[in-house]
């Protein structure tokens, strides 16, 4: 099992490591392999030294289904203008997306990723805060198999494309039935399942200790049956949020603003409060990895910076070695 860092590959990420020099050596000292990165596509600056870069998150829009269908009549309900939503997107069509994701695919390429991560979810911004849904799982599950099997447009990626739940419509791993429908609709062979942990426990907002997290994931790992082992990689952190979405959604916040990115903007801040990203603390974390046995390992955390982030790393390997878990000869691997 390769253990990773989640990274960021724009200019202000990586000014607080001095570079890529810096970032290597960072990453060696956390006892990780190496790095998932996702990258910001006006980026460009240097690159990561052919090896470090395990994982490729690809790129992705939280709502994205109704400019894929062409529903012109929503988009201008939540964007106010054509040229708003054609400016997010980045063109008029589809092919704006395939154009996107193909380009980021071929990033993914030439640094030598040994997997890509696609998110299967879509939401709107008043959706998020209302969490009343207008597309269902089975639309959006539909919809982004059609999306990245005209990415691929026929061609075997050269790596796994791993599909990533969210606790949005879409993958969000609590019902069998759907994830055996996605993974049956994506044509490519190399294919499989990216368990993020704190979306997962976002799907459950009863949960408010970390032994109610781990177990509500053993219990879908056990539902799961033998599509269980189609987990290949794992975002591995905490999120316990339920409170906060009891209290703060349902409702429209009476100062939403009219212009979109603003409006955007405003929203970020609600999901951050929902997907916390914060490292586990409870050993029996340890149990769920024993129990998956994944390929890859990300700690996803959040951090305002270097020093904050690289602790909470720290945080949540500590935590793997109280459950029993340790990394073999410092690095990849765990007995």
């Amino acid at each position: 099992m390769k253990t990773l860092m989640s990274f960021a590959l724009c200019d202000g990420c990586l000014a607080g490591y001095s570079g890529v020099e810096g970032l290597t050596h960072a990453c060696a000292s956390l006892g990780c392999d190496g790095l998932e990165v996702i990258c910001d596509d006006r980026y460009g600056g240097p690159l990561p030294e052919h090896g470090l870069v395990i994982g490729y998150h690809l790129c992705f829009w939280p709502d994205w289904l109704d400019f894929w269908q062409g529903n012109e009549q929503a988009l201008l309900r939540k964007f106010g203008s054509r040229d708003a939503w054609v400016s997010f997107y980045g063109g008029e069509t589809r092919e704006a997306l395939l154009r996107y994701y193909r380009a980021d695919l071929a990033r993914a390429e030439r640094l030598g990723a040994h997997y890509a991560v696609f998110h299967v979810s879509d939401a709107s911004i008043e959706e998020q805060f209302l969490y009343q849904w207008k597309h269902t799982d089975e639309e959006i599950i539909d919809g982004a198999a059609d999306l990245l099997n005209e990415v691929l447009d026929g061609r075997e990626p050269p790596f796994p494309i791993l599909l990533e739940n969210q606790w949005w419509p879409g993958l969000r791993l609590t019902d069998p039935a759907l994830t055996a429908r996605l993974l049956a609709r994506v044509r490519c062979r190399n294919k499989g399942i990216l368990l993020d942990t704190g979306h997962l426990l976002n799907t459950n907002p009863a949960l408010r200790t970390e032994t109610e997290a781990a177990a509500y994931i053993h219990h879908i790992l056990d539902l799961h049956g033998p599509l269980a082992a189609q987990i290949r990689g794992v975002h591995l952190h905490c999120s316990l949020s339920g409170a906060y979405v009891q209290a703060h959604t349902g409702i429209l916040p009476p100062d939403l603003a009219e212009d979109y990115l603003t409006r955007y903007g405003q929203n970020y801040a609600h999901v951050l409060q929902i997907d916390r990203h914060l490292p586990w603390t409870d050993p029996a974390i340890a149990g769920v990895l024993r129990q998956i046995s994944p390929e890859f390992l990300v700690h996803e955390l959040a951090g305002s910076g270097r020093p904050e982030k690289e602790q909470a790393v720290r945080i949540q390997a500590e935590t793997l070695k109280n459950g029993g878990l340790t990394p073999e000869n410092g690095k990849s691997g765990w007995r």
